[in-house]
C-alpha cells in the first residue's frame, strides 16, 4: 500500500482525534466527534455550513476537493485566516489538525461575517469556480458525461460529429482507480505531449455503485479500450490498439511474413516494442484512464457467439440485426454525374464515399437497403459486397493467431467464441489458451506460462481456470469499418462506462464530410 493512500486512509482517524476537542472549544458535544458521521453533521453545524456538504464527501474524487475546502473552514473559525494558513490547512491536515487541537490554544471565532463586507472579485470568482467545479465533478464522474464520436465506427446510428450524454447510471457508475486527477480531463493534459492529467499515488482496487439494470443486447455501451492499456505517445496513435500497433511493426521485421512472426512472436515484439519506444515513447496507463470507445453490445457473460455470413449466432441461434448496421460495397456508376443525385437521395457524405478505384468504381459504406435501393432503381451498373476474406491469415482477427481454426476467422464469418461468465471455469485446452490468455494475463492479473503440454497459472499446474468477471463483446454498426471485438476481443465487465442515451448536439465539418454545418434533425435524439 502506497504511502498517499495510506494518508488518505488515515483521515478519518485523524478527524475522529482531533474533532472532539475542537467541538469541545466550540462549545459542542466532544463525544459527537467520536461517532463517524455524526462527527461530519457536527462539524458543519460548527462551520455553519449547509449539510447537503455531505453529499460530496460521499463519492471518492469530489470528496478529496471537499474535504480540503472543509479543513480550510476548520482553520478559518480558529483564527487561521492568512493565506498561508488556509494553504497549509488545505494541503497537510495530517499537519495542521493536530497541531491546531493539541499545540495550541485558539479559541474558536466562528466563521468569517461578511455581513456588509464586500468581497474581493478573484474571491467571489475562486468560491464560484470551486463549487462548480465540486457539483460537475459529482455529475461528471456519477451521473451522466459528454463524449464526442469522432471515427465512423457506429454510423449509421452515430455519426461523426455527434455529441453524446453518456448515462453512468444506467449500470451504476464505476468509483474511480485513479482519483488523484485534474478536474473535466480525461487522461492527459491539452496542450502537452500526452502528459498525465491524473497521479498513480493512490490506485484504489475496481468498484461499482448500483445502477438502474445491467448491459443487455445491442445496448450502444461507452467503455474503457481494453487494448489500451499501454499507448504510444503521440496524439493521433494514442487511441488506436497498441497491441496491433506492435504486431504490425513485428511482424515487418519478420519479413511481412505472418508465418515467421508466430514462429518467435517473443523476439520480434521485443524488437518492435524498442523500435516505437524509440520513434515515439510507450506509456502505460491504469483501467479508468484508457480511452473511452463506443460500440454495440452483441455478445452477454455466459453465451456462445458467432458470425456466419455476416448474421449473427448466438448460442446456436441466429439474432435479428439491429437496424442500420452498414457494410462495405464496391459501386460501379454508369457515368460520373450520378454521384451526385446519388449522395443528395442516400444523404452520403465523404465518410461514406470512402474512396474511388478503377473503372467508374467507388467503395462505400451503406446499409443494405440502400444497396438493394441502388439496384432497384437502376441508379448504378453495379453493386457488390466487398469481399473481407483477405483478412483471413493475416493475424488481425483476435485471438491474433493461425493456430488451430483462427485463421479461417475474418469480419463476416467469425468464431465460434466462449463469452466467459463471472464464476465460470473452462478448462486450460490449447483453444481456450489461445482465447483467454489476455483475459487471464491482462484483465485478471496473473501470470499463464506454457511448458509443453502443461499450463501454470501464478507459477502452478492448472487443468482449469476460474473467470473473476464477466466479459462482453462489442461491434460497431458499420461493421466493415469498425475496429471492435473482432480486432481485439472481450470487454471485460469493469471497463464497462456507461450507455450511450441521447445526442445533445451534431456538427459536420468540411474536413471529414465535404461539407459543413449543425445537424437540426439530430439534436436531443435519443441513441437506438
Amino acid at each position: 500500500m502506497s504511502l498517499p493512500l495510506i494518508l488518505l486512509l488515515s483521515l478519518p482517524l485523524v478527524h475522529i482525534i482531533v474533532l472532539p476537542r475542537l467541538f469541545s472549544r466550540a462549545g459542542l458535544p466532544a463525544w459527537h466527534g467520536y461517532v463517524p458521521g455524526l462527527n461530519y453533521w457536527t462539524l458543519l453545524g460548527m462551520l455553519k455550513r449547509p449539510k447537503h456538504w455531505l453529499i460530496p464527501l460521499l463519492f471518492p474524487g469530489p470528496n478529496l476537493l471537499m474535504g480540503a475546502i472543509l479543513h480550510v473552514e476548520i482553520g478559518i473559525v480558529f483564527g487561521k485566516r492568512s493565506t498561508a494558513q488556509q494553504w497549509f490547512f488545505g494541503a497537510l491536515p495530517w499537519v495542521a489538525l493536530p497541531m491546531l487541537a493539541f499545540q495550541g490554544a485558539d479559541k474558536f471565532e466562528g466563521p468569517r461575517d461578511w455581513t456588509n463586507v464586500k468581497k474581493g472579485l478573484m474571491r467571489e470568482w475562486g468560491e464560484a469556480i470551486l463549487w462548480a467545479t465540486v457539483v460537475a465533478s459529482l455529475i461528471r464522474g456519477y451521473v451522466f458525461e459528454a463524449f464526442t464520436i469522432p471515427t465512423a465506427s457506429m454510423e449509421d446510428s452515430m455519426l461523426v460529429g455527434d455529441y453524446l450524454v453518456v448515462s453512468k447510471m444506467s449500470y451504476g457508475p464505476k468509483l474511480p482507480e485513479t482519483p488523484l486527477s485534474l478536474p473535466f480531463v480525461h487522461n492527459a493534459i491539452p496542450g502537452t505531449a500526452l502528459r498525465n492529467s491524473y497521479l498513480e499515488w493512490v490506485d484504489l482496487p475496481y468498484s461499482r455503485l448500483p445502477g438502474f439494470g445491467d448491459v443487455e443486447r445491442y445496448d450502444a455501451v461507452v467503455f474503457n479500450f481494453p487494448n489500451g492499456d499501454s499507448i504510444v505517445v503521440d496524439a493521433y496513435l494514442a487511441g488506436h490498439d497498441y497491441h496491433a500497433l506492435v504486431r504490425q511493426r513485428a511482424i515487418g521485421f519478420a519479413g511481412g511474413d505472418p508465418v515467421a512472426y508466430e514462429a518467435d512472436r517473443g523476439t520480434f515484439n521485443a524488437l518492435a516494442r524498442k523500435d516505437w519506444s524509440r520513434t515515439h515513447g510507450i506509456k502505460a496507463r491504469p483501467v479508468d484512464k484508457k480511452e473511452h470507445y463506443v460500440k454495440r453490445c452483441v455478445g452477454l457473460p455466459g453465451e456462445d457467439l458467432a458470425i456466419v455470413d455476416r448474421q449473427l449466432v448466438i448460442d446456436g441461434e441466429v439474432v435479428e440485426s439491429p437496424p442500420g448496421l452498414q457494410y462495405n460495397y464496391l459501386v460501379r456508376l454508369k457515368r460520373e454525374a450520378d454521384m451526385r443525385v446519388i449522395r443528395e437521395r442516400l444523404g452520403l457524405t465523404d465518410i461514406d464515399i470512402q474512396g474511388k478505384g478503377p473503372g467508374g468504381t467507388y467503395f462505400m459504406a451503406l446499409r443494405e437497403d440502400e444497396a438493394e435501393l441502388l439496384v432497384e432503381r437502376d441508379m448504378v451498373a453495379d453493386v457488390q459486397p466487398f469481399d473481407v476474406s483477405t483478412r483471413r491469415g493475416t493475424l488481425d482477427m483476435y485471438p491474433n493467431t493461425n493456430t488451430f481454426d483462427f485463421a479461417t476467422w475474418e469480419l463476416d464469418n467469425y468464431g465460434p467464441i466462449h463469452l466467459p461468465a463471472a464464476g465460470e471455469t473452462v478448462p486450460l485446452t490449447p483453444r481456450n489458451v489461445a482465447l483467454y490468455r489476455r483475459v487471464i494475463t491482462a484483465y485478471e492479473g496473473h501470470t499463464l506460462e506454457e511448458r509443453g503440454e502443461e499450463v501454470f497459472i501464478d507459477g502452478a499446474p492448472a487443468t482449469s481456470y476460474t473467470f473473476e468477471q464477466g466479459y462482453y463483446w462489442l461491434m460497431g454498426d458499420n461493421r466493415h469499418s469498425s475496429a471492435d471485438s473482432r480486432y481485439w476481443g472481450f470487454v471485460p465487465a469493469d471497463h464497462v462506462v456507461g450507455r450511450a442515451s441521447f445526442t445533445w448536439f451534431s456538427k459536420m465539418n468540411t474536413a471529414q464530410h465535404g461539407e459543413s454545418g449543425i445537424r437540426w434533425d439530430r439534436m436531443f435524439k435519443s441513441v437506438k
